[in-house]
């Protein structure tokens, strides 16, 4: 008998026409910037809100989401990288 996530992994498998091991090889660096970048995105707007919220001051909040812009996207990036190399919840090909 398939437990729950084997057959939800077979299902999104049917419906989107790939299989796991191709998935899992497919992440490319690019992709993992193009990821960055998009929740960057979300991720300093609300640095900005909270910042603004907090500080009362649109300016500070600005000077704060700038800042952390860069080092959290440089970060997500290389936990991203790292931890496509590690095997933990990969199946072995």
């Amino acid at each position: 008998m398939l437990n729950y996530k084997t057959k939800v992994m077979l299902i999104d498998q049917t419906l989107t026409n790939t299989s796991f091991n191709k998935d899992k090889s497919t992440e490319k660096p690019l992709r993992s910037v193009a990821k960055a970048i998009s929740w960057r995105i979300v991720g300093t707007t609300d640095t900005i809100f909270i910042s603004w919220l907090l500080t009362g001051e649109i300016k500070t909040a600005i000077a704060i989401g700038s800042v952390e812009v860069i080092s959290k996207m440089l970060l997500y990036f290389g936990h991203e990288r790292i931890w496509n190399k590690i095997t933990l919840g990969k199946e072995k090909s």
